[in-house]
């Protein structure tokens, strides 16, 4: 073994390989020293647990290999074949290309981002954000914060700390990410108070349950379960009646932020802010990068009074928005008071796309693909928690191959990765979810990918 250890590559050894002064060149040379030393480091451990040691070219492979990468860009694009339009895991909606420009504007040189062009006096990032916001869902004012968990956690510290907050026993639930809301109320300060049981509330629970130190009722929107069967909830209505001369104000969180009607696209009916706003919620918690189809965000409407309770509030800096994102969310909401949402926004391109676009798409590729695979109907998902258990009829590439984790595998790590599903044991492309301009890169990432299966 003290041989094997006297056969382990030094430091300058590795360096001195071509392979290695090309990353020096490339990148930083100290931590490109420093990963030699890390990776000569593993090499001691694997000697001395009985294993050869490694040759000077075999280390320098190695960290080449490593250095590139940990060191490329990132996130890398991918073409997404599932057929889940939200998919968390990818990003969730793709920004339009003005929402691109928006942030390619606004982060290549200076902005009015906090002035006031008119007057030369300092502005609020909020100010022209919240503009659109009222015309578009009729509430007195809004906000924007970084994400939807941030706005309910402002909210609940500004408005109801060392209060009661009063929530349905069926929506004191975990939304994601080991989001939990009783957990949210605890941080914030607030007590959970829960009514009803897991399947039947009513606003006469909440009602019962209305006392001296209650700071808020809440309501929280299902955004990725059902409970189906025996069930019933009070309606946002209900409980502005409840509140409206005790000044306790209906906290009403939606989740996806859908500004268009589901039910034009064959879905199921899907909570709107506008909608909230004109029940009588005194705020409305959504997000920017679900069916919004913008930049993550947490968006708040609602009454003047609050919103102004929540702008003071020291958790608003912490929170507070970041200019990029504030640009894409501008130019998505943008799309929706001029009405070309559909036309725009790509997840509602993909949500509108019909059968018969999807399947046109769908025969050209397999054409290119010397007509491997065949074309059949499946079904996509809105996912990203949004419409829970909905599907919307599609079109899709099936694969016959012998072994379909492997294609899906070669897919995945090809230079234009691409992220199918399988379905009764074969790969299939959701051509809903593959946005147009990617039918080309789809193409040759297939043919790549089909290829080395005979290799």
């Amino acid at each position: 073994m003290t041989i094997e250890f006297q056969n382990i590559p030094s430091v300058n050894s590795v360096l001195e390989c071509d392979l290695i002064k090309g990353l020096s060149r490339k990148y930083d040379p100290v931590l490109v020293k420093n990963l030699v030393r890390e990776r000569i480091a593993l090499a001691r451990r694997e000697v001395a647990e009985g294993r050869s040691a490694p040759s000077n070219d075999l280390l320098a492979s190695e960290v080449f290999e490593i250095a590139n990468t940990r060191w490329k860009n990132w996130p890398v694009r991918v073409i997404n074949g599932t057929g889940v339009i939200l998919h968390t895991n990818l990003g969730r909606a793709p920004l339009s290309d003005s929402a691109l420009a928006a942030i390619s504007q606004a982060s290549s040189g200076y902005s009015d981002l906090e002035l006031d062009l008119s007057s030369g006096k300092r502005g609020s990032r909020q100010s022209h954000i919240c503009q659109l916001l009222q015309e578009l869902t009729g509430a007195e004012a809004g906000m924007v914060v970084n994400n939807n968990a941030s706005a309910i956690m402002l909210a609940l510290s500004a408005i109801a700390k060392g209060k009661d907050v009063i929530v349905s026993r069926s929506e004191a639930v975990e939304i994601g990410g080991g989001f939990r809301i009783p957990d949210v109320l605890v941080q914030s300060g607030a007590s959970l108070k829960e009514v009803g049981t897991t399947n039947r509330t009513y606003a006469k629970d909440f009602a019962g349950a209305i006392g001296e130190n209650t700071g808020a009722l809440l309501l929280i929107h299902a955004s990725n379960f059902k409970i189906i069967g025996f069930t019933h909830s009070p309606t946002v209505s209900e409980l502005s009646d409840l509140t409206r001369s005790k000044d306790i104000p209906v906290l009403h969180d939606i989740g996806s932020g859908c500004l268009l009607n589901p039910i034009k696209f064959g879905l199921k009916n899907e909570p709107m802010p506008q909608q909230s706003i004109t029940d009588g919620s005194d705020l409305c918690f959504f997000s920017g990068d679900k069916l919004l189809g913008g930049p993550q965000a947490g968006i708040i409407v609602g009454k003047y009074k609050y919103i102004n309770m929540l702008a003071n509030h020291p958790l608003a800096r912490a929170f507070r928005i970041d200019k990029l994102s504030l640009a894409a969310l501008n130019a998505t909401l943008l799309h929706y008071v001029r009405g070309e949402a559909e036309d725009k926004i790509p997840i509602w391109q993909m949500i509108s796309s019909s059968k018969k676009e999807l399947e046109k798409r769908a025969l050209m590729i397999q054409k290119k693909l010397g007509d491997f695979g065949s074309v059949d109907n499946i079904e996509s998902t809105i996912g990203g928690g949004s419409l829970p258990g909905e599907t919307i009829e599609s079109v899709g590439l099936i694969f016959p191959v012998d072994s379909p984790d492997e294609l899906v595998s070669r897919l995945r790590n090809s230079p234009n990765p691409v992220l199918a599903r399988i379905e009764e044991d074969n790969p299939v492309i959701d051509l809903r979810t593959v946005l147009p301009q990617e039918d080309d890169l789809l193409v040759e990432s297939l043919l790549t990918s089909l290829a080395q299966r005979h290799v």
